[in-house]
């Protein structure tokens, strides 16, 4: 999907030589990147703000931004808007990208983003689900009596097994093809962000759960709509599962277990933590979660000293 600077209100009405920068790093972000239209949309909403507040200090051209610019953009939004710390640093990592951007195109003569400091940000650590909880979750769904049509609930157990087992976002969920699951070498084939694929080991109960919807459920529902378009999980009505949908599932089952403020990214969090508090190495589990870097994967580091803190305190008798 192509990201039109005019998806965004109020780019229509910046100055001309910023109108066409942003359309052309838009491009560039969709082709050379491979970033979500999501993504592309938030990028360009920063970078919004940024050229309207340039245009009151008469920048009226990429070329002419300093960092004195970008820096008094960002006590604005801070003053004016009373944006945390976190999304001061969303925002200045567009802005970021964008002037590299420019200055690899020569542009702009050096990056005014250089200098300046990040802001400082508070990690919060992700909620996770004990692994009683997950297995409470996991085990919620089962055959309603006198149900006709396909047996949705083994949809629903295999995609709550796999999302655990695999450590899957509700998104790369959605995208799985049918031929994804690689039964016999018991292997995941995931397409994340930036469209990059990497392969994620399959526990056993995941691989039969997988093995028995494919068989039991899915060719029902794949006969009621020929737009299924080859994907693994498929709606009632035999079109490809959305991520809203995947929210909807994990959270009613977690509310019939009263499993309370449960959503998809939880039994994510929770894979990682798990791993990490077994003993994992962290380059695997940052290659399993597909993360970038692994500086994102080391937030699970901080749990389990979290959870050995807790040891200490509670088993330690003069601790």
């Amino acid at each position: 999907m192509t990201t039109s600077p005019h998806d965004i209100p109020g780019i229509e009405d910046l100055p001309e030589p910023f109108q066409q920068a942003i359309t052309r790093f838009l491009t560039f972000l969709r082709v050379e990147c491979g970033l979500s239209h999501n993504t592309r949309i938030a990028y360009a909403r920063d970078l919004r703000d940024l050229a309207q507040h340039l245009a009151t200090q008469a920048v009226l051209q990429p070329e002419n931004i300093q960092p004195r610019h970008i820096a008094g953009h960002l006590a604005s939004l801070s003053a004016d808007h009373e944006l945390v710390n976190a999304s001061l640093a969303r925002h200045l990592a567009a802005i970021r990208v964008f002037s590299r951007w420019l200055h690899a195109r020569g542009t702009l003569a050096e990056d005014p983003t250089e200098p300046l400091l990040r802001p400082a940000r508070w990690r919060r650590l992700p909620k996770t689900l004990s692994p009683s909880q997950v297995e409470k979750l996991i085990e919620a769904p089962h055959a309603t009596p006198n149900a006709k049509g396909p047996p949705l609930w083994l949809r629903d157990r295999a995609l709550l097994e796999l999302m655990y087992a695999s450590g899957v976002r509700a998104s790369e969920i959605c995208d799985l093809a049918d031929d994804d699951p690689l039964r016999d070498a018991a292997l995941l084939r995931v397409r994340g962000k930036g469209n990059k694929e990497r392969l994620v080991p399959m526990g056993t109960p995941a691989v039969q759960w997988i093995t028995r919807y494919r068989f039991e459920c899915r060719p029902q529902l794949a006969s009621m709509d020929n737009k299924h378009q080859g994907r693994l999980f498929l709606s009632r009505t035999g079109r490809p599962l959305e991520r809203t949908a995947v929210w909807v599932i994990v959270r009613r089952w977690a509310n019939s277990v009263g499993l309370k403020g449960i959503h998809p990214h939880m039994l994510r969090h929770s894979f990682a933590t798990h791993l990490m508090t077994g003993g994992a190495d962290l380059r695997a589990v940052q290659e399993m979660l597909g993360h970038a870097s692994i500086a994102t994967t080391e937030i699970y580091t901080h749990l389990d000293h979290d959870r050995l803190h807790q040891v200490v305190n509670k088993h330690l008798p003069f601790g």
